[in-house]
């Protein structure tokens, strides 16, 4: 750990302003993580790279990236594992490699980041149950997918048979059934929600998601989370943000890969040039979602 320290203390000591301020240092402690996914890292071995208590390097990370840094490396490790397992490892063996350590571990992580225990997922989400509902709403045609815990999947469409095939193909061995409200009444509350936010101007509804894909994915989603209604910011913005200020085509393509609209607020992103950019739902979808956030706030 004393090298790495050292490594990490020479750039704060170099004398560039880059590393004066918090954020910086945040930045360089997340490449930090990046570079030791599989090793233990305690909070104070954290704040002291950084020159921090270890309550505090904890609030400002989570600040800067919207998770914590046990989380973030948490989800490095899941990446890890998930190429292992896609490489045809075994369980265990995949965890190991991925610097979790323990089986029990790997479970708890895995069934909360993408709904399925690691053999599922292995193997295509073979024998994960999804529910789904669809609905007309004002910006058209809605369907809702969930697990159990929580939405997965929430697109815009031209009609169900189209809908339920790109579910279909987002998971591809899965059991799908459609929703009735007696059987899912979570999803059908969620569903309603949110086309009475888009239709009637109610606020957006804060459910469950069950977000799923690459590390890099997941971070652009959660941070997504945090950009308010009524604002909107460019892909370079959110880039910095994310601590990754170069990452800005990566970023955009995070965004258009984003499965959960409007929940997941993709819309609130620009081109640096201010204008709408790409959206995988129509820019005609993005232009009225913006309106209307814009009309709300100044009320």
């Amino acid at each position: 750990m004393a090298s790495s320290q050292t490594s990490v203390r020479n750039e704060k000591d170099s004398g560039e302003e880059s590393f004066n301020t918090v954020a910086d240092r945040m930045v360089a402690l997340a490449r930090y993580i990046e570079s030791r996914p599989d090793e233990p890292l305690s909070l104070a071995d954290l704040g002291a790279l950084v020159g921090l208590s270890a309550s505090r390097v904890q609030r400002v990370f989570k600040e800067n990236f919207g998770v914590s840094p046990k989380a973030f490396q948490d989800a490095l490790r899941l990446k890890h594992f998930k190429q292992a397992m896609r490489t045809g490892q075994t369980v265990t063996g995949a965890i190991y490699e991925a610097g979790f350590g323990s089986v029990s571990r790997i479970y708890g992580k895995a069934d909360r980041q993408v709904g399925m225990s690691p053999s599922r997922y292995g193997k295509g989400g073979e024998g994960e149950t999804i529910a789904f509902s669809c609905r007309e709403t004002s910006l058209g045609l809605l369907m809702m997918a969930a697990t159990d815990q929580g939405v997965c999947f929430a697109e815009f469409g031209e009609n169900e048979k189209t809908l339920q095939d790109r579910l279909q193909k987002e998971f591809p061995k899965a059991r799908l059934h459609p929703s009735e409200a007696s059987q899912s009444p979570e999803l059908d509350a969620w569903i309603k929600a949110l086309d009475e936010h888009l239709s009637q101007n109610k606020p957006r509804p804060d459910v469950p998601l069950d977000i799923r894909g690459t590390a890099f994915q997941a971070r652009v989603w959660k941070l997504l989370l945090s950009v308010r209604e009524g604002e909107v910011i460019t892909y370079t913005e959110l880039a910095r943000r994310l601590g990754q200020p170069r990452a800005v085509r990566a970023v955009a393509s995070a965004c258009g890969r984003n499965r959960i609209t409007v929940l997941i607020p993709c819309h609130r992103i620009l081109r640096s040039d201010g204008s709408l950019g790409g959206y995988r739902w129509g820019l005609d979808r993005k232009r009225k979602l913006l309106e209307k956030e814009k009309s709300k706030s100044q009320t």
